[in-house]
């Protein structure tokens, strides 16, 4: 699995804490936010949630970890993308059952709000939990065919809700889009590897372009 990690400004001092809990799981970890806070330029959670978004929607992850100071701000930025599904992941529990009822792709973090004593321990603990078993058995394990029957019934009404991802990156305001895409590394992930979507990648390219 790839891993993106997204930290935004306000829990940049944090990416530590995130990645070294996901390390030695045999990932693939893409690190591409903030690595510290106050840093520039800088990444709000508006911009790591389009960043989210995009990564997922161009295939270059299969999961994204991101947060903010509550976590909050993220999930709210990362679902206006069409096919996120992203939990707000407070303790192991919340990730265990999100692996396996909903099969998110993405992961939002409390990494200012509660984050105290052991809080790098329970970050570890939740990807413990995560990744504890393939996601989407279900819980309880009865109910394993009825919430796949939900999740794609969900994934229609996003599918039918929201439009293509490139006339997105086509209209979305410049001080939204062009501190996700131009930050640093961002386009060489974006277009690195398979190619993306031709649509995608024109969209891309012309608001590269300055247009």
């Amino acid at each position: 699995m790839r891993i993106a990690v997204i930290n935004e400004t306000s829990a940049g001092d944090r990416n530590g804490d995130v990645v070294k809990a996901l390390e030695g799981r045999g990932h693939d970890i893409v690190n591409c936010g903030m690595k510290k806070g106050g840093q520039t330029p800088e990444l709000t959670y508006i911009h790591t949630g389009l960043l989210a978004g995009l990564l997922l929607g161009t295939r270059k992850v299969d999961l994204v970890v991101g947060g903010c100071g509550t976590g909050i701000g993220f999930l709210n930025s990362a679902m206006q993308m069409p096919g996120v599904v992203c939990g707000l992941i407070q303790n192991p529990l919340d990730a265990f059952l999100f692996a396996q009822i909903n099969d998110g792709n993405c992961i939002s973090l409390a990494l200012n709000y509660g984050y105290g004593w052991a809080a790098d321990r329970n970050v570890n603990l939740i990807f413990d939990q995560f990744f504890s078993q393939p996601g989407g058995g279900g819980y309880p394990p009865h109910r394993k065919d009825s919430q796949a029957q939900s999740r794609q019934l969900l994934g229609g009404v996003a599918k039918a809700t929201h439009r293509d991802l490139a006339a997105i990156i086509e209209t979305l305001p410049a001080d939204a889009l062009l501190p996700a895409i131009t930050y640093p590394g961002i386009k060489d992930i974006l277009t690195g590897g398979q190619g993306l979507d031709p649509a995608v990648t024109a969209a891309l390219e012309k608001r590269w372009a300055g247009k």
